[in-house]
């Protein structure tokens, strides 16, 4: 397991991080008790002030009670329970010696203190509630509208990473950085590494890789830290463990999202750039492929025509005419290698587009039959084709090749004298041409393989001799018909070969 670690922000001491911790929490409970008291004097000198006011303007019991309730709330809103409860103690006080007669005289026994204080002390508390529920919803907002910009800061971040970047290593530092934490871990489970930032607990590490391999989220109490799994789609990708810091689940998934995104998307990347290197490098083999097909075909005319001359003319010795004849029909065979070679980088140009009519794939079977060189081996072929039957929008020409082809591999390997059945039908708009023979089977692991370039199946080497290009052709003249080419059958005997085009209904 490799661990890389970032040198921003840079490690910082724990001791002096507890230290100053310690003291903005106490510089805070200053503040709040400061807070508290100037709300408890200013409501005791309102009280003051309003009883003051009232008692010289004659003003009666009620409208007294009045004014000093409405001291209470507000003391209950700015300081809360406890300033408000003193607040009401003080005024039930003055408006029993200022209002309750007789006047200028505390009166305990007389019921309407109690009531006031019941009243002043009842709305101190469900006033001072609803002010506290309300400056907890207000600081919840608040911390989510900045954790909602933060994340928007990562995700531009992430929409804006290039290919040059390593996303290993950066996210950290930038979640660290984004959201004051004391470090963070990413694991990749691709590259199995882990990139840490700033200072992260001992067990950290560990607990982002039981999390990915869990594919569940954890809170740790103890270090007050996250661990996600990274999740593309239902999979999990990695881990993201985010230490020190005060945030809720629903940030910490959000932020292990954006991470696998970015992970996801640097591999996108590297995926482009190897596509982009296959593609030029088979655009450079085609090219070499079509030259040198080129450059052989001159050479083989020749041999060929004097090979053919040769056995024209007569004249030679039994081991020199079978001499010639294995020259004439090795030449043969290079010819028709390189014809091979020629039609694959023609279908493999950009300027490739067949010209397509409207037919009955049926009707190209008895013309695709009549080019394999075994005239004998008609008699083998088993046609049947359902009265449902369907044009289809094709090229004739690259259709009668990709049909020789998949019948002269029929013939290649398959049984001596045993029949090839080819069976056209109609299925979910789509009309099947199926080839099937009674030979070898193919292993369920290169029934996609066969169709690349050059590729030929294992135990196909002491068979009939064979270039590796036919079933290639055959595939890139399909798919530019929009169609798909496929085979099945038992891995132990016989294989069926089929090929799908798209029906041209008409109305």
């Amino acid at each position: 397991m490799l661990t890389t670690r970032s040198t921003w922000p840079p490690p910082r001491l724990g001791r002096a991080e507890a230290t100053l911790d310690g003291v903005l929490g106490w510089l805070r409970e200053v503040s709040r008790t400061i807070r508290g008291l100037k709300a408890l004097g200013l409501g005791l000198a309102a009280t003051v002030v309003c009883t003051w006011l009232a008692f010289h303007a004659g003003l009666n019991l009620a409208s007294s009670g009045f004014m000093y309730l409405v001291l209470v709330v507000l003391a209950a809103i700015y300081g809360g329970f406890r300033q408000a409860t003193i607040v009401s103690v003080v005024a039930v006080a003055c408006l029993n010696y200022f209002f309750i007669p007789p006047l200028l005289t505390f009166t305990v026994s007389d019921p309407r203190n109690w009531v006031a204080l019941g009243a002043f002390e009842f709305t101190a508390l469900a006033v001072s509630r609803l002010s506290h529920q309300a400056q907890v919803k207000a600081s919840e907002a608040i911390a989510e509208r900045r954790d909602a910009e933060r994340l928007y800061q990562i995700s531009r971040q992430v929409l804006l990473l290039d290919r040059a970047r390593e996303p290993g290593p950066w996210i950290p530092s930038l979640i660290c950085e984004t959201f004051s934490l004391a470090g963070a871990v990413l694991f990749d489970a691709v590259s199995a590494r882990s990139h840490v930032s700033g200072r992260i607990p001992a067990q950290a590490e560990e607990q982002t890789r039981e999390a990915y391999y869990s594919n569940s989220d954890k809170f740790d109490t103890n270090t007050q830290s996250w661990f996600c799994a990274l999740r593309l789609g239902a999979r999990p990708a990695g881990g993201l463990g985010l230490c020190g810091g005060k945030m809720s689940s629903l940030v910490a998934t959000a932020l292990a999202s954006l991470s696998a995104i970015a992970l996801e998307r640097r591999r996108s990347f590297e995926r482009e750039f190897h596509a982009e290197a296959a593609r030029e490098v088979e655009q450079l083999r085609t090219a070499v492929l079509d030259a040198l097909a080129h450059q052989f075909k001159t050479p083989l005319a020749t041999i060929l025509t004097a090979s053919s001359g040769l056995l024209a003319a007569g004249g030679l010795s039994g081991s020199q005419a079978e001499l010639v004849t294995l020259i004439d029909e090795e030449a043969g065979e290079l010819n028709g290698l390189a014809s091979h070679l020629l039609r694959a980088a023609k279908l493999d140009g950009v300027d490739f587009k067949p010209n397509r009519e409207l037919l009955l794939l049926s009707s190209l079977i008895e013309p695709a039959i009549e080019t394999l060189k075994e005239t004998s081996a008609d008699a083998r072929f088993r046609v049947h084709v359902s009265q449902s039957e369907t044009p289809v929008m094709a090229d004739r020409k690259l259709m009668i090749t990709v049909l020789a082809q998949l019948f002269e591999n029929a013939i290649k390997y398959s049984v001596p004298e045993s029949p090839i059945n080819v069976e056209v039908k109609l299925k979910d708009a789509e009309v099947i041409v199926s080839v099937e023979n009674q030979g070898p089977g193919i292993a369920p692991a290169d029934r996609e393989k066969i169709f690349e370039r050059f590729h030929r199946a294992p135990g196909t080497e002491q068979g009939p001799p064979g270039t590796g290009l036919g079933l290639s052709i055959v595939r890139r003249i399909v798919e530019a018909h929009s169609g798909r080419v496929w085979v099945e059958g038992d891995q132990d005997c016989g294989a069926t070969f089929s090929l799908g085009l798209p029906g041209a209904f008409r109305k």
